[in-house]
């Protein structure tokens, strides 16, 4: 007689307290602020400092009520609207409505921006690297890190809102008060918010943290487009389906509207909430969007360092490409109407009036082509820093073991960067030209637009010899490549308005490119910034050569 024996099924492993998916939330989220504590601070204080001293200029250029009145009828235009807000702000165009009308819009974008990049980095980046997988192997539930992320980004904007609120409500501006001020920093957060639930979702669909963050960052875009087309049409409904048509239809510091809030809100919990059920659906370190298989053989191309590399880069490329079109197109169709809206502002004229030009229209130009090239800065420096990211996350060893050298190997990069940037002020000066000539009824404009933004090429190759130097000898330093934009944003363009001495443009490389098309070409100061730019290249491309690779 046999019997049979009963064996107890293994039991699903649980966690310390129960199999919470949420365990280990809170020790994440001090990390991540441990993390994020330097790169946080300074956004805020960026956005804060940016708001507070763009509200106290509006107090000294348009003091008069006349002034006021000029902007007014300059901007009651499609193209002043779909660059600012809706025209009811227009109505009592009191200094707190200008700072909602034409600030908000932006500001979103940039909050926008902030938290998008928060969630994916503590989120989609974490499994990319790896990481992900290891911190998972303890007590640490299944939703920590999608939870942890949204936490430093709630936190993040709660502290913006509440440091707008404090500045501005103390600055004792007249039309910027302090309930105003609080609605004004809760639309900042509840924009902010809601972009980074977008974040959560699009981290899910994806494998690789820029698709993340260019998905996300695309409905931020869209949402702007929506906005902007919503504002110049008649009954402004596309852009009620934008969360920045909603902030902005709080019509903060004139009806001081807290309702249309709730709606970021409610998006913003739908959209968490899809996030953490989407995450359930796939594997550590995969997205549900499943990679497509490649060719069974290489083309040509990517059988050479130059075409591996650009391979790598054409998503970036392409997504800055037509955004600096769109922005050039942004800023031409307004530059027939520019000498009738800047007419009245004398801080601004004197400032044109030292830049130089014909009119001005050529002299407005000028002065936005400082702003484009700053943009394109950007790509140029997150192009030449790709080496670095590359070297990180362990990709380079591989490709280092075979016959590649370092110097191709890096080369490639950086000539991507270089290309690459004088390809996005082509684009950008073509966007422009098109809509300036036509703007200002001047067919010659095209031609000296496009040649005024290709004149930055050779500031932005300096800008790539920075990032390389610093990346060949000291790659740990190597962010600080990005206080080249900075510096050439807060000194060619603020300093223009706020009167820097010239000594502080002298340090930039864009300080010595000449104005176009206000100036005369010279073709002296870019002969040297090219060969600055060719030797900062090759002291970086030799510190490279001769330093150990950081290997995983």
């Amino acid at each position: 007689m046999s019997t049979a024996t009963a064996t107890k099924a293994p039991t699903a492993p649980r966690t310390a307290n129960g199999g919470n998916a949420l365990a280990g939330t809170l020790a994440l989220l001090r990390f991540d602020l441990r993390r994020d504590r330097v790169r946080l601070s300074v956004w805020i204080l960026a956005l804060v400092v940016g708001t507070v001293s763009t509200a106290s200029n509006f107090k000294t250029l348009y003091a008069d009520p006349a002034d006021r009145a000029s902007v007014v009828t300059t901007m009651d235009g499609p193209a002043g609207l779909a660059m600012t807000g809706p025209r009811h702000y227009l109505d009592d165009y009191n200094f707190g409505a200008m700072l909602g009308h034409q600030m908000l819009g932006f500001m979103a974008v940039m909050v926008g921006l902030m938290s998008v990049l928060i969630v994916t980095r503590h989120t989609r980046n974490e499994e990319e690297t790896g990481r992900a997988e290891l911190v998972r192997s303890t007590v640490v539930g299944r939703h920590a890190h999608l939870a942890a992320a949204l936490a430093l980004a709630v936190l993040a904007n709660v502290v913006l809102a509440l440091l707008l609120t404090l500045t501005l409500g103390g600055m004792g501006i007249e039309g910027i008060d302090t309930g105003g001020s609080l609605l004004y920093g809760s639309a900042h957060a509840a924009v902010g918010i809601t972009f980074a639930a977008v974040a959560a979702v699009t981290a899910q669909i994806t494998a690789h943290t820029r698709g993340a963050s260019g998905m996300a960052l695309a409905v931020v875009g869209v949402a702007y487009v929506l906005r902007a087309a919503g504002d110049v049409g008649g009954d402004g409904a596309l852009a009620w389906l934008s969360p920045i048509g909603w902030a902005q239809r709080t019509y903060v510091y004139v009806d001081n509207r807290w309702w249309p809030l709730l709606l970021c809100l409610v998006l913003a919990v739908l959209c968490a909430a899809a996030g953490f059920a989407l995450s359930t659906r796939r594997d550590v370190g995969a997205g549900l969007r499943a990679s497509r298989l490649g060719s069974a053989v290489a083309s040509d191309a990517l059988g050479r360092p130059f075409g591996f590399a650009l391979r790598l880069h054409r998503g970036m490329l392409a997504g800055f490409g037509a955004g600096l079109f769109l922005m050039g197109a942004m800023y031409g169709s307004i530059l027939g109407d520019a000498e009738d809206m800047l007419k009245n502002i004398d801080q601004i004229q004197e400032a044109l009036k030292e830049i130089g030009g014909a009119s001005v229209a050529e002299s407005f130009a000028s002065m936005v082509m400082v702003v484009i090239s700053v943009v394109g800065a950007v790509y140029v420096v997150m192009a030449a820093l790709r080496p670095r990211a590359e070297e990180t996350a362990g990709r380079a060893e591989p490709l280092l073991a075979t016959g590649l050298s370092r110097t191709r190997w890096v080369g490639s990069h950086l000539a991507v960067a270089m290309a690459g940037g004088t390809v996005l002020l082509l684009l950008a000066g073509a966007g422009f030209g098109i809509a300036g000539a036509a703007s200002a009824s001047d067919a010659g404009l095209f031609l000296d637009l496009v040649a005024a933004a290709l004149a930055y090429a050779p500031a932005l190759w300096v800008t790539v010899g920075v990032a390389v130097v610093l990346f060949g000898w000291f790659p740990r330093a190597s962010a600080a490549a990005w206080i080249v934009p900075v510096y050439a944003f807060v000194v060619g363009y603020l300093g223009q308005l706020l009167r820097f001495p010239g000594w502080m443009s002298d340090v930039s490389p864009f300080g010595h490119v000449p104005q176009l098309p206000a100036a005369q070409m010279s073709w002296t100061p870019m002969a040297v910034l090219t060969l600055v730019a060719a030797g900062l290249v090759w002291v970086g491309l030799e510190g490279f050569r001769r330093r150990d690779l950081e290997t995983k």
